[in-house]
């Protein structure tokens, strides 16, 4: 290994250990805790490295926000793969989706609350985004119904959870009517 290779190979390290520690941080004391000079005692580097790896907050919020929509999209397509029918599919896929945001507060809060810098429904969405939205449109583009733009119907369908998501967080839907609510979802919107 050439000694380039080794410090681009130190460099993403120290990058992936940034992110990992804002994570962790703003998942257990929220975003607010979230400082430059915080992470750069966390990691134990000075903040000039931590500056030179990002600018500042925002561009490490958008990279928990990119890692954040990477693992959604594996979740997504992992709980869809075992699931028979359509129906059964989107049932899965509603459920992951509120499931990982559930689980993954600051996470989510980074890919959908938070300024991350990252850009939305243009050609300049990054391509985990991009990766987030085609796995709810695999699976919701064969229920759009007769005349829908899937990607419509998909955008439609996500927001729904979104705000299902957010509301159960925030205390103004009890958590125990998820499924209730999962169910009236597909039900309603899914031309299975």
């Amino acid at each position: 290994m050439s000694v380039q290779e080794r410090k681009e190979r130190e460099r993403a390290d120290r990058e992936r250990l940034i992110v990992a520690t804002a994570r962790e941080l703003a998942e257990q004391q929220g975003w607010d805790a979230v400082t430059t000079r915080r992470l750069a005692e966390r990691i134990e580097y000075s903040q000039p490295v931590l500056y030179s790896h990002f600018r500042g907050k925002r561009e490490i919020i958008g990279a928990v926000a990119l890692e954040g929509a990477a693992e959604m999209a594996a979740a997504l397509r992992a709980a869809t793969r075992a699931a028979d029918g359509p129906r059964a599919r989107v049932a899965a896929l509603a459920r992951a989706y509120l499931y990982f945001a559930e689980r993954n507060p600051a996470v989510y809060d980074a890919m959908f609350q938070l300024d991350g810098g990252l850009a939305f429904a243009d050609q300049d969405t990054p391509e985990p985004l991009k990766d987030a939205f085609a796995a709810l449109l695999e699976n919701l583009g064969e229920v759009a119904g007769d005349g829908v733009h899937p990607g419509l119907f998909t955008e439609v369908f996500w927001a729904a959870l979104h705000g299902l998501a957010t509301l159960t967080r925030a205390g103004r839907l009890p958590p125990e009517d998820t499924e209730p609510r999962v169910e009236l979802l597909v039900d309603r919107l899914a031309m299975v």
